[in-house]
Parts: C-alpha cells; sequence; structure tokens
C-alpha cells in the first residue's frame, strides 16, 4: 500500500475535510486509499495540513506532536466571543484602541513566551463534561463550566509587520472570509452584527499586528490573540491566521 505524507493548502473557509476531499478528487488514485490530516486549523486560518496517506495514517500521534510556525495578525478594538471574525462581537473598545502599540506590545510579548498555561477557546471541540465546549457556549451555559487549561510552549514570538485597517476594509474582509464557511457558524447573524458595529465608525483605522509565532503541539493561536489585547488592556481577536510550518513542511500552494 502507498504510505506517504503530503503537506496540503488549507484555504481560508476550508474544512480539513473538504481539502482532502479536493485533493483526492484531483487524483483517481488516491481514491480508495485511507487518508487523515494531522493538526486542524480553524475554519477561517489556512496554510499547512498535512495529510498522511495509507500506513502512515497509523502514526498520526506522532505528527501531532510536531513543532509549529504560525503567522498571526491581530485586530485590536474589537473583541468576539470566538476570537476571530467568526464570533459574534462582545466587546468593541471605543476609547483604547489608540496609543503606543509599539511600546506596550514588547512589554507584554515576553509573558506568552515559554511553556505558559493557555486555556481552551469557547467555542472549540475540547469535551467537558460530555459535551464539545462550543455546544456549552451556543447554549448560553459557559458559566456553569469551568474552562481546562493545558501547558503548551512558545519557544519565540516577533513582530513581523505593524499596520492598521479601515472600518469599511474590514467588514468587506468579514464578508468576504465569512462567504467562504459552509455549515452552521450563524453567518448571517454574524455579518448582520458587524454591519451595525462598525457602521457606528465609519471612518475610523484600526490597528493590527502581524507575528510570527514557533511553537509546539496544542497551540491555539486565537486565544494568543485574545489573551494579549487582555495583557494591554484592550479589545483584540485574530484577524488573519497563517499556519506556515509544520516540522518541516512548509506551505505548498
Amino acid at each position: 500500500m502507498l504510505s506517504k505524507v503530503l503537506s496540503l493548502y488549507k484555504k481560508c473557509g476550508q474544512t480539513p475535510l473538504k481539502c482532502i476531499n479536493e485533493f483526492k478528487n484531483n487524483d483517481s488514485g488516491l481514491s480508495n486509499l485511507p487518508m487523515t490530516y494531522a493538526g486542524r486549523l480553524d475554519p477561517l486560518a489556512e496554510g499547512v495540513l498535512l495529510v498522511l496517506i495509507g500506513d502512515e495514517c497509523h502514526k498520526k500521534e506522532e505528527y501531532l506532536k510536531l513543532p509549529k510556525e504560525y503567522e498571526l495578525t491581530i485586530l485590536f478594538g474589537f473583541s468576539t466571543d470566538t476570537y476571530d471574525l467568526m464570533g459574534k462581537v462582545v466587546g468593541p473598545d471605543h476609547e483604547n484602541w489608540h496609543g503606543n502599540f509599539a511600546s506596550k506590545i514588547q512589554e507584554i510579548l515576553p509573558k506568552f513566551t515559554g511553556k505558559i498555561k493557555q486555556k481552551y477557546p469557547p467555542y472549540s471541540s475540547r469535551t467537558v463534561g460530555g459535551k464539545p465546549l462550543f455546544v456549552w457556549a451556543r447554549e448560553g451555559r459557559l458559566d456553569e463550566i469551568e474552562i481546562p487549561t493545558h501547558e503548551v510552549e512558545v519557544k519565540s514570538i516577533d513582530i513581523i509587520k505593524e499596520g492598521e485597517i479601515t472600518s469599511e476594509q474590514l467588514l468587506e474582509k468579514i464578508k468576504n472570509d465569512i462567504s467562504k464557511v459552509g455549515g452552521d457558524f450563524r453567518q448571517e447573524d454574524i455579518i448582520n452584527i458587524w454591519e451595525k458595529m462598525l457602521g457606528n465608525f465609519p471612518k475610523e483605522n484600526f490597528p493590527t499586528r502581524t507575528l510570527r509565532i514557533s511553537c509546539g503541539s496544542g497551540f491555539y493561536a486565537r486565544v494568543l490573540a485574545y489573551e494579549i489585547g487582555q495583557a494591554m488592556g484592550i479589545q483584540s481577536l485574530a484577524l488573519d491566521i497563517v499556519r506556515t510550518k509544520v516540522g518541516e513542511y512548509t506551505i505548498r500552494k
């Protein structure tokens, strides 16, 4: 049996399974082979997706432990219940997004390197009491449970880009990204909320920072985006997440 590992590029809006199925459809010789992926990505995240074929499927746990690299762009001024653009806005911060971000971020980034405790995001598949966290969240019952934490290792975080995005550009991006996501992710409600929220800031520019992160397995980039803002005393979320490397496997679009 054919046994190999492939590095596919998961696009924004794709599920890992859809990415694999599209790949299979383009290569009929793989249609009957067992195939799985090692390390999922959020719906809006993109980048390296390791696909295991044949006997390599039995080594999935080994591949899950490989180190990762991400490029994470953080938007300051808003937070959501998912910590990215797919969520309902829960904290517009119309007073604190201006300021000396360069010095603030440089001051707090060392707190997020090394071995750190990271909470699972409320909208994730982590199970608590027999139910995924996203079910607790959708039922509005997160206050009834304690969201678990886990230890992750962050080897380095570097700021690679400073930027900003206008209110108009942000709304266009939200609509474009969310339109790519299939399934029930509250898409219509989320877009309506963003439209109303951004309507209050028609000519505002919101600061962004792009980080390059080297980390171990189990790391959530959108949790880091949220927690950096919390440490700075400002609302924040993940605007873009790109996984650029898994072990020695790099991006191949």
